[in-house]
C-alpha cells in the first residue's frame, strides 16, 4: 500500500517559518544553520498541526535522531512543555478540530511582521 503524501500548503509554510524564526536555532543541540519544523504529533493531525506546542525547530541531525527514537522525542518533549503542559497537547492532538485555516495563515503572518 503507498503511503499518501501531505499537500504542504501556504498555512505549513508560514507555520515553519514562524517556528525556526522563534527558536533559531536547533532546540535539543543548540546549534544553528539550516532548520527544519519538527512536529511531536505528526502533521496528519490536524488539531495540532499549527499549534506552536507540538513544534520545534531542530537541526537535520537531531530531527533523524527523534524519527528514529521515538522513547527519547517524548521524554524530551515532556520535559520541554512540562507535564502539564504535556497532557494538555495530547488532549488537544486527540480533538478531530476544523480550525479556520485563514485565521491561522493571517496570524502567523503577523507574528511574522513583527519579528
Amino acid at each position: 500500500m503507498r503511503e499518501m503524501k501531505i499537500q504542504i500548503t501556504k498555512l505549513d509554510s508560514l507555520f515553519s517559518k514562524f517556528i525556526r524564526q522563534r527558536d533559531k536555532v536547533c532546540q535539543r543541540c543548540g546549534k544553528g544553520g539550516r532548520l527544519e519544523t519538527s512536529h511531536f504529533h505528526g502533521r496528519r493531525k490536524r488539531s495540532v498541526r499549527w499549534d506552536e506546542d507540538n513544534a520545534v525547530a531542530l537541526c537535520f541531525a537531531c530531527h533523524r535522531y527523534f524519527t528514529e527514537n521515538p522513547l527519547e522525542h517524548c521524554e524530551w518533549f515532556k520535559n520541554r512543555l512540562g507535564e502539564k503542559e504535556f497532557d494538555a497537547l495530547n488532549v488537544r492532538a486527540r480533538i478531530n478540530d476544523h480550525q479556520d485555516l485563514d485565521i491561522l495563515a493571517d496570524y502567523y503572518e503577523k507574528l511574522l511582521r513583527r519579528n
